[in-house]
């Protein structure tokens, strides 16, 4: 039965995409209890889920595909202002009349659209439980002294998809305000000096977060599987590598 379900979102995901834009990104589908998520991972820290119908795009960004070819958006999620998160082409071209888009302060300033998300706010769209949560830098700083990702800015997401909290953690560092994240059963973890985290910064963040599946993404020329290597001790975490550099 487990595998019949997995052929027919399969089906399901090859009739939604353009001709040969499924073959084009890696997939996993996970069971939510109340539908199945089928992450699509783009690229970078770029994503896509579909989910009982719905269409959900994370930071879309042209670099990573060509989005004139992809699913037109029920929801997007952008996290923040950075021109490898924040694409108005593509915005435009997955956008329709029904399309909402959340998005930090100063993403919203830039596009001049868009429901805004700060830390801390909680919203349900699109029969979703969107949760933002700190994203920012503590350590890695430019010349000038600022750091890549300043404390309230930018976003992470927590989406709630049936029984399963899914974690994107958008630009930082391992925060102290991660150890209030309960339950999460899927995170993105980013792994990039300077910008974001090193893989050990990224294990000690697993550690706190203790997600059931991690997955690195946002990690550039990182040598991930040092990563895994650190987290492979740690029980009831799976470390899964997906092409998301």
């Amino acid at each position: 039965m487990k595998a019949l379900s997995i052929f027919l979102v399969a089906l399901c995901l090859a009739l939604t995409l353009p001709a040969g834009a499924e073959e084009a990104f890696d997939t996993d589908v996970i069971d939510t209890g109340d539908g199945t998520l089928t992450i699509t991972f783009v690229g970078h820290g770029t994503l896509m889920f579909l989910y009982n119908g719905a269409v959900i795009h994370v930071d879309p960004v042209s670099r990573e595909a060509d989005y004139a070819k992809m699913p037109a958006a029920d929801l997007v999620l952008i996290t923040h202002e950075h021109g490898d998160h924040l694409d108005p082409k593509a915005l435009e071209q997955i956008r329709k009349e029904s399309t909402v888009i959340i998005l930090n302060a100063n993403s919203a300033e830039k596009i001049g659209q868009g429901m805004v998300m700060k830390n801390g706010d909680i919203k349900t769209v699109q029969g979703l439980k969107i949760e933002a949560v700190p994203a920012y830098n503590i350590v890695s700083k430019r010349d000038s002294g600022e750091p890549y990702h300043p404390k309230k800015n930018g976003n992470g997401y927590v989406i709630t998809f049936g029984s399963k909290r899914v974690y994107v953690a958008g630009d930082t560092e391992n925060i102290p305000e991660m150890k209030a994240l309960e339950d999460i059963d899927v995170a993105f973890l980013p792994v990039n000096l300077p910008y974001t985290m090193s893989p050990e910064m990224a294990a000690e963040a697993a550690r706190v977060i203790l997600p059931k599946i991690l997955y690195p993404y946002h990690y550039g020329s990182t040598d991930i599987n040092r990563l895994a290597e650190l987290l492979k001790d740690v029980q009831g975490i799976e470390v899964r590598i997906r092409q998301m550099q």
